[in-house]
């Protein structure tokens, strides 16, 4: 991972004009060629595209590695003979000239999480949009060995940067530590100590939920968290209860959910028992989801007997019946951070410094709450 050495002008260039080797014509499969006698196929050239394209080999390297300054004729002109001639640039060759790949690798623990996913999408368009790929590894189990594994494949696939998605309450922990010398940004972590963490602002999202029901005049507000291997659920539950104290408000018990909808919905059929419950907050979007449906069984009326509010903002939040309340996470945000620091490592040449970089959330009001009833 990061600059490779042997990166001078002195380095083979497989792409090098020099290196003409002729277009290659069909012929039969023998003995793995694509040619009669053995001989390997002859992968198209640089100069076999400038030949047909009409323009200098320098420009048709100029198209390939994304350079501005060709005008949009001429470019449309390369690539037009590079899709004739089924020509692709040689990554090796430009690793070894300027010592680099223009991927970045992602290790992150499970992709089924609505902010994992996000997270994801928004790394990968924004890594495309300054002409680096990535590489993606998810690891099951969150262990050292894991860990340590995944990162050893980063190396192997040939990556400039990793960025991490820790999703668990790990990196703080002392468990993991991340290999020296490498450009890493970690998300949704509590390990700003040691790396350059990029994070949502869970203790304001949730004062601003918290405070947003406090204000209607609910006396109290109950909590659903997440699994309690979750950084971002222990993060949400501690500002819960603090904001609670600092009001001095009673602390219900927290129920304890995974993140699914499933969880809420059961989580649902207690409070809805509970004669003191008025206002409900959950960590995420899809356990709100369960208590509504939960509510509307028991007969408790949304937002007449209870109120709900939810963490995430999920693009279906807005139709949920009624619609959700709830703390938006700017995801794409997140991910072009992310991007943003790997890559100022590489340019800058520097390796990860500690810190962790806070993304403001905002608390979206529908319909989903309302003063107390009586």
């Amino acid at each position: 991972m990061g600059k490779r050495s042997g990166g001078s002008d002195t380095a083979m260039d497989l792409d090098d004009p020099a290196r003409q080797i002729p277009v290659p014509v069909g012929g039969a499969q023998r003995g793995g060629s694509g040619i009669p006698g053995g001989r390997r196929k002859q992968r198209v050239s640089m100069a076999d595209v400038a030949r047909l394209a009409g323009v200098s080999s320098q420009t048709v390297s100029r198209v390939a590695n994304g350079y501005p300054g060709v005008i949009g004729t001429t470019r449309e002109q390369v690539l037009a003979a590079m899709r004739e001639l089924g020509y692709r640039p040689n990554s090796a060759a430009r690793a070894l000239r300027y010592g680099q790949f223009n991927t970045i690798g992602v290790i992150l623990f499970g992709l089924a999480s609505t902010g994992n996913s996000r997270t994801v999408e928004a790394i990968a368009t924004y890594a495309a949009a300054e002409g680096y790929a990535i590489t993606l590894i998810p690891i099951g189990v969150p262990t050292q060995d894991n860990m340590l594994g995944a990162f050893t494949r980063m190396g192997e696939l040939a990556v400039d940067a990793v960025i991490v998605i820790m999703e668990v309450h790990l990196l703080d922990t002392g468990t993991v530590t991340l290999p020296p010398d490498v450009h890493v940004v970690v998300a949704d972590s509590d390990a700003g100590d040691r790396y350059s963490v990029v994070d949502t602002d869970q203790a304001e999202g949730t004062r601003l939920a918290v405070t947003h029901l406090l204000d209607l005049g609910h006396r109290t507000v109950w909590h659903v968290t997440g699994p309690q291997g979750s950084f971002a659920s222990q993060r949400r539950a501690q500002a819960w209860h603090r904001v609670l104290r600092e009001a001095g408000r009673p602390v219900p018990p927290p129920l304890h959910g995974d993140w699914s909808a499933e969880s809420g919905h059961a989580a649902g059929l207690v409070l809805a028992d509970e004669p003191g419950c008025t206002a409900v907050f959950a960590a995420n979007d899809q356990m709100a989801l369960g208590l509504l449906r939960a509510f509307s069984e028991r007969g408790r009326a949304v937002p007449d007997d209870i109120s709900v509010v939810g963490f995430d903002d999920i693009p279906e939040a807005a139709c949920f019946i009624p619609p959700l309340t709830t703390v938006h996470q700017d995801f794409a945000e997140i991910g072009r951070r992310c991007v943003q620091g790997v890559l100022r490592q590489i340019r800058e040449g520097g390796t990860s410094r500690p810190g962790t970089e806070f993304v403001p959330t905002r608390l979206v009001v529908r319909d989903s709450t309302a003063p107390p009833n009586g």
